[in-house]
């Protein structure tokens, strides 16, 4: 499943499949080699989805996921290297139990009883299907977020399983989460705001603080009338 969906011609290409490169990039080699070079700068974008399996790998295991040229390049070298060192199972292998099938999920097996509570051994045909439907989108589609679209996906993989020619358009390695955030809370005006109190209560409080206010001036008073006094008796011969 995950071959027909990812990288139909595995069993033969080299690490790189020339001829789906040239597909994604609308390119005839008869044009000759610096035609597809100027192709490939210009429509670098959509070289991403033309990745096969030993890259996809290669990525995997030693590159980041950055869209710089440059790591492209090294894909394709490290890519290379990985299919002269070792067979197209142990490649298959090492890619499905590398690979990212979901948030925090990573591995066949692992995915398999994610989404399934199976082991890998006893997924059905369709169970298959959607988990290889999975691999190009697996934070942002997978059987439990947005299935529909891992849902039309399956049934484009399980048909070419099952003899049907159809065609399955290749996508993105991955995509990222999109995650909306809150917007931001502006408290209002302090002038604006609205306070609830009870007249009766605003009004005590109001007296209250009037009482105490004359208390406090009448005490003020008393105590500047006794210094006044005391320093006259101080000054007394």
């Amino acid at each position: 499943m995950v071959i027909i969906a990812e990288d139909s011609r595995f069993r033969s290409h080299v690490g790189i499949d020339l001829a789906e490169i040239a597909d994604a990039l609308g390119v005839d080699a008869a044009h000759g080699f610096w035609s597809a070079v100027g192709a490939a700068w210009r429509h670098r974008d959509r070289l991403r989805g033309a990745s096969t399996i030993t890259q996809q790998l290669a990525k995997n295991l030693y590159l980041s996921s950055s869209r710089n040229p440059i790591r492209k390049v090294k894909e394709v070298v490290t890519a290379l290297q990985l299919e002269l060192a070792l067979s197209k199972d142990r490649i298959l292998e090492l890619y499905l139990n590398v690979a990212e099938w979901g948030p925090g999920i990573w591995g066949v097996d692992a995915a398999s009883r994610a989404y399934f509570a199976v082991p890998g051994s006893r997924l059905t045909e369709e169970q298959a299907a959607e988990l290889a439907a999975t691999l190009p989108h697996p934070r942002t589609s997978n059987p439990t977020f947005r299935p529909d679209r891992t849902l039309a996906r399956r049934d484009l993989i399980l048909a070419r399983y099952r003899g049907v020619d159809v065609y399955i358009p290749p996508e993105e390695e991955t995509d990222s989460l999109l995650i909306t955030l809150p917007a931001p809370v502006v408290p209002p005006a302090l002038d604006s705001l609205r306070i609830d109190v009870p007249v009766d209560s605003l009004e005590d409080s109001l007296t209250d603080r009037r009482t105490d206010a004359q208390t406090t001036r009448r005490t003020d008073a008393t105590d500047a009338q006794g210094r006044t006094a005391d320093s006259g008796r101080d000054s007394l011969p």
